[in-house]
């Protein structure tokens, strides 16, 4: 475990989909519905898989102002920096803290706000058909190995149940835009943690084009 990481709450190893989109709930699983979602376009079946990196404020891994913001609950006055996303309305699907504890904010089979303006291999607006990921993090502080092991399971439940044919970063869909999930984040780790997992699906390299 990365150094000064908090022990993950004893996760469960394997998890799973249900056909509502939810995450079968556990230890180290939460809900944290947002309303920052809607439908798919014609309820298209997602094949694009987005990691990206928050914090808030920026550098900091307590409290709750991730989750509140996603439920459009975050008080603003209570951090100078938070005057910056005062009018945002967005939410990932899901949340990796720190910890390994993963927060499901939008079932995988609504199209969540989290990627904005973006591209994938010549298509416009990759919410429609993507679900996203946010680590915990920066794009500069290294990932701990709690969230790549948490990741590498969670990726491996969304394959179970969506064709998810590609996996990049919102780096990589948005580029010149955004930034994440960062320098930080190891693709070859995760790479090989997805060759751990056995899906039906075969694997794209997440930092290709």
């Amino acid at each position: 475990m990365t150094a000064g990481t908090p022990a993950a709450p004893a996760p469960e190893r394997s998890l799973s989909i249900g056909p509502d989109g939810w995450l079968a709930e556990g230890r180290g699983v939460l809900r944290r519905p947002s309303p920052n979602h809607d439908q798919r376009p014609d309820d298209e079946d997602p094949c694009l898989l987005v990691i990206h990196n928050i914090s808030l404020p920026p550098g900091v891994f307590t409290g709750e102002a991730i989750i509140d913001f996603f439920q459009n609950r975050l008080d603003i006055a209570s951090h100078p920096w938070f005057e910056h996303i005062r009018d945002l309305r967005v939410s990932a699907h899901f949340l990796i803290r720190r910890d390994g504890t993963i927060v499901q904010f939008v079932p995988t089979v609504l199209r969540a706000w989290h990627a904005g303006v973006s591209s994938f291999e010549g298509r416009e607006r990759c919410n429609d058909f993507s679900i996203g990921i946010e680590l915990e993090g920066t794009d500069t502080l290294a990932y701990t190995d709690a969230q790549y092991e948490r990741l590498d399971a969670l990726a491996a439940a969304i394959r179970a149940r969506h064709p998810i044919r590609a996996v990049r970063g919102h780096e990589h869909i948005a580029p010149g835009r955004k930034t994440d999930p960062g320098e930080a984040f190891d693709w070859e780790r995760f790479e090989r943690g997805e060759r751990s997992h056995e899906t039906t699906h075969h694997r794209h390299h997440p930092g290709g084009r």
